[in-house]
């Protein structure tokens, strides 16, 4: 297949090794002489090291070093995007600041007897008041990390109080305020993190294997932190197994093997046990605030405002604090709407928050449209119907959040919705249900999300990889080229983690050129070979990295129309590429192979005058906007009003990534941001103590879902094209996540509102449900 390969289920490339077990993962990997890596860590939420004694730990046989801060500091605190905020010491120095913080590092010859030695390190601790409760840490009452002055680190505000203000006096105003938590979750990847690292003092150059996202800036923030000039350090990212956004972070444990590496000369290998990753791992989420809706009677919403906090955890890490500006960006959701929307960003003794699938854009869109289906009950109204009534009609549209939103039609999507999933029928079959005895509920939801980041001026306001050594701009970059036996390779700088991207970036490739997708090979993760690019995150990859492949894939089939054209002494114009080949338009039977045209093109001296030899190029791609997907969502759930257990029935999406390069990877991309956020509405929840010790550090205690917790999804799209890149894609990787937890609680609290219930915070587990709706009396 060669012609018309892009909208195509076309089958992963990636999936054949996967699936027989066959992939290469980081922990697989063996070196000779490889040494392991253990972490002393701390079981506080905060405490004062007093003393650590390593001397039981290094007397044991096959322990090569221990180290602690004043090993390290020298090398300075872990270095991150946005820093504001507590930076962390790359190992605890003088204070811990949650449980989990590394204190020591063990290195032996194998984890076995790190992990003996580890237990063999004696620090005396003391312990000191831990702060995790959102709201008492916003009270500066104790302070969480003693480098901040405050808690409150920053605030993220936009919008105009006035105009909130004065919706509020408006004659018959409704007026509805929800108070909510979006609770903090532990990104649980099935693989957890793993670095393996090997510094050459030969040549003076590091190479670094890590399950990262970001392998480019991974290698920035290892040049800079060891002072080694940028060729000198090379990261290979293997499989990466679940990424989610937590690994989209330089973490302590990469730059600590490779310092022992450094030290000892030896390869030095750490995999995070399930244990660690809860703790030592990125969380994501962590809100608590107050979503008010001012409207009018017939549901003309006047004005929406948010006031919340935002838990940043310990320390600042890669974009910790600007995860909330994503949210921010989205505020108004697809309403042309006057907003006032603050968010503190609040430091507590707990792990670090970052970026989790959506990152911010979830949150926001769940205090909206929370609020919105709570207006909509007060004023009698029809959800759908509210929603229709206050949608943007025309685009561009600059929202009231000061965001230039790039195209939609959010009625006719919300229409399509509610056709596929026959919305009168379902209400039809809610009220025959409770006559029944039984409480079915349907809950609505649209959102909008800003992903494809790619614009340089996102660099200049808050988001930047200069601190990682990388320049400032969100660029894409990708690189095509056609080797002398025909087949085509690709590489890319990107940090796929499941997405499908030598299986997309093939049919893009393949649409160009006329090269069957089974003969280009996409390669990535490798920052020797691969060209710049700052990784896979934010929904942004085949918007930005993949519009610069497909520009580089026209230079190449307008170079090789050329080369084609002087073979076959016809004209460039006349040329056009199909079947492995390129031919004349109008004569089929005139053709060359692409093996043809390339042993011409690596000759030069068969080739046109002043023609470079070679059939390859390279593209940077920058666009002047992000994008702006969108969707709409139903459930239908069965609510068991005596033991409070929920049952999901059916769930509906209707998303609009722009046009789709493969229609089979977008809906398993859609498919796993469903299954993440209707974990959050009904299962996941990180708890603490008020000392700040998890107790939901285990999948025993965590639970995620399996197949048999959910129901076979019915997904349609719209198509809205966009024309911030070429190839008018926007990126569907988080829009699952961003729909799905308030469409999933807005059921459940349509089908037991008439027993007096207005809101249960998720999770909706059945004690939680259960107290709700006997609490109000029935």
């Amino acid at each position: 297949m060669t012609a018309n390969v892009i909208g195509k289920a076309i089958r992963r490339k990636e999936d054949p090794a996967l699936i027989q077990g066959k992939g290469l993962y980081t922990d697989d990997m063996k070196m000779a002489g490889m040494l392991h890596a253990a972490f002393v860590r701390s079981p506080f939420g905060k405490a004062r090291i007093l003393g650590i004694d390593a001397s039981r730990a290094t007397e044991l046989e096959g322990v090569h070093a221990v180290y602690t801060a004043e090993d390290v500091r020298q090398l300075g605190p872990l270095l991150a995007q946005v820093a504001i905020g507590a930076l962390r010491p790359l190992l605890a120095d003088g204070t811990v600041n949650h449980v989990g913080e590394a204190v020591a590092m063990v290195v032996a010859t194998d984890r076995y007897v790190a992990q003996d030695a580890v237990d063999a390190v004696d620090v005396d601790y003391e312990p000191l008041e831990a702060v995790v409760d959102l709201e008492d840490a916003a009270s500066d009452r104790t302070i969480a990390n003693d480098t901040n002055a405050s808690n409150v680190i920053h605030v993220w505000e936009v919008g105009d109080a006035d105009a909130v203000a004065a919706a509020r006096a408006t004659d018959g105003a409704v007026e509805v305020s929800v108070k909510m938590i979006n609770q903090r979750l532990i990104p649980t990847a099935i693989e957890p993190r793993s670095a393996l690292a090997d510094y050459n003092g030969g040549y003076g150059n590091m190479t670094l294997y890590s399950s990262s996202q970001i392998p480019h800036a991974v290698a920035g923030a290892l040049g800079k932190t060891f002072g080694l000039s940028s060729n000198n350090v090379r990261v290979i990212a293997p499989e990466v197994g679940g990424g989610f956004g937590a690994k989209l972070n330089y973490y302590s444990e990469e730059a600590l093997v490779t310092f022992a590496s450094r030290e000892l000369g030896s390869p030095v290998k750490w995999t995070e046990t399930r244990r660690e990753a809860s703790v030592a791992t990125i969380h994501g989420r962590g809100w608590v605030g107050t979503a008010t809706i001012v409207g009018t009677g017939e549901g003309k919403i006047l004005a929406y405002e948010l006031d919340a906090l935002s838990d940043m955890g310990a320390y600042t890490q890669n974009f910790t604090v600007a995860i909330p500006l994503l949210g921010q960006y989205v505020a108004p959701g697809q309403y042309d709407i006057p907003i006032h929307w603050k968010v503190q960003c609040v430091a507590t003794n707990a792990p670090t928050t970052d970026a989790y699938r959506g990152a911010g854009r979830p949150e926001a869109i769940f205090y909206l449209e929370r609020a919105i289906d709570a207006f909509a009950r007060e004023i009698g109204m029809d959800p759908a119907d509210v929603r229709k009534r206050n949608f943007f009609e025309e685009f561009p549209a600059t929202t009231a959040a000061g965001m230039l939103m790039d195209s939609g039609d959010y009625g006719a999507n919300l229409d399509k919705l509610l056709e596929l999933a026959d919305y009168q029928g379902l209400r039809r079959k809610q009220e025959e249900a409770r006559a029944e005895g039984r409480t079915i509920g349907i809950g609505l939801s649209t959102y909008v999300e800003v992903c494809g980041f790619g614009p340089s001026a996102l660099a200049e306001g808050g988001f930047s990889w200069a601190s990682y050594g990388l320049p400032a701009a969100f660029n894409g970059s990708g690189l095509v080229r056609v080797n002398p036996d025909g087949t085509a390779t690709v590489m890319i700088g990107t940090g796929p983690s499941g997405q499908g991207h030598e299986t997309t970036w093939a049919q893009i490739v393949s649409e160009a050129l006329g090269i069957a997708v089974e003969d280009i090979q996409v390669r990535h993760g490798d920052t020797r070979d691969s060209p710049m690019g700052i990784g896979t995150f934010g929904s942004r990859s085949l918007a930005v990295d993949g519009s610069a492949t497909s520009q580089a894939a026209e230079k190449v089939r307008e170079k090789a129309a050329r080369v084609a054209a002087h073979m076959m002494e016809a004209s460039p114009d006349d040329i056009e590429f199909a079947d492995g080949g390129a031919h004349v338009t109008g004569s089929p039977d005139k053709t060359v192979t692409w093996a043809e045209i390339a042993e011409v093109a690596y000759q030069p001296h068969r080739l046109p005058d002043g023609m470079e030899g070679g059939m390859e190029a390279n593209a940077v791609f920058s666009p002047a906007n992000a994008t702006w997907p969108f969707g709409s969502h139903l459930a239908v759930v069965d609510v068991d009003t005596t033991t409070g257990d929920v049952t999901l029935l059916e769930y509906f999406a209707m998303d609009d990534c722009g046009n789709v390069i493969n229609p089979m990877i977008v809906d398993g991309q859609v498919h796993g941001g469903l299954a993440q956020g209707i974990s959050q509405a009904l299962f996941e929840h990180a708890i603490f103590d008020e000392d700040g010790n998890l107790l939901t550090g285990s999948l025993l205690d965590y639970p995620i879902p399996t197949a048999g917790d959910l129901p076979s999804f019915t997904l349609d799209r719209t198509t809205t094209p966009t024309d911030v890149n070429p190839m008018g894609v926007k990126g569907i990787g988080e829009a699952g996540t961003i729909g799905s937890a308030q469409t999933v609680l807005n059921a459940v609290i349509d089908a037991v509102a008439h027993l007096g219930v207005t809101h249960i915070d998720m999770p909706l587990r059945p004690k939680r449900v259960w107290q709700a709706i006997h609490g109000n009396g029935a």
